[in-house]
């Protein structure tokens, strides 16, 4: 039942931009002396990761586009980009994040991340999603930018040494059946290739 209904969400372009946007959430940090990294870089990454989490928890879907990379707020308009969030708060209920290491190299930062909630309808799912996400520094904010994978890629080009050591990966998501976290990523990703053919 769960496959279903995460098949289901996946074919909806509402749910696969609420994963990007709870993808772009989560931010921590590494010890100054081990990255060469300004605390600075590090509080304010774990600052912009919160006040995102934030934002998409409460419903502040216009004030979370201004935190996206000028490329990505070049694809969409904010009216649509609040529209498609609003449409799907009801299908997903952010509870609670997880921010694992955070690595930062000149413009560009990798955060491991594990964002819980629930799926609300059409039935009700405890799931989490493990991802690794990005930011990027544009005139001087850290952005969002795990959904803007061109944004990504471009960074990572500009720094090939980062980009080697913490390549671009897939988020897994995860359902609770009977106490246990079932891995649904292949069942999703076999859903979206039936969609795309």
């Amino acid at each position: 039942m769960n496959g279903m209904l995460l098949m289901i969400m996946m074919k909806n372009k509402r749910f696969s931009i609420l994963l990007a946007a709870c993808a772009m959430l989560l931010a921590a940090s590494l010890p100054a002396r081990v990255l060469s990294v300004r605390p600075s870089d590090e509080s304010e990454v774990r600052g912009v990761a919160q006040l995102v989490f934030e934002q998409l928890k409460t419903g502040r879907y216009g004030e979370l586009y201004d935190v996206l990379p000028a490329a990505s707020r070049s694809r969409i308009s904010r009216e649509r980009f609040v529209d498609m969030l609003r449409r799907s708060s009801g299908t997903y209920k952010l509870d609670r994040m997880e921010i694992g290491a955070a690595r930062v190299s000149g413009d560009i930062a990798v955060v491991d991340t594990v964002m819980y909630g629930g799926v609300e309808r059409p039935i009700q799912a405890e799931g989490k999603i493990v991802a690794q996400q990005y930011l990027v520094r544009e005139e001087g904010r850290w952005r969002v930018a795990t959904g803007d994978r061109a944004t990504v890629r471009r960074f990572l080009a500009a720094n090939p040494g980062f980009a080697k050591r913490f390549p671009i990966k897939e988020p897994r998501v995860y359902v609770k059946r009977d106490g246990r976290w079932i891995d649904m990523s292949s069942v999703l990703k076999t859903a979206t290739r039936r969609r795309a053919t």
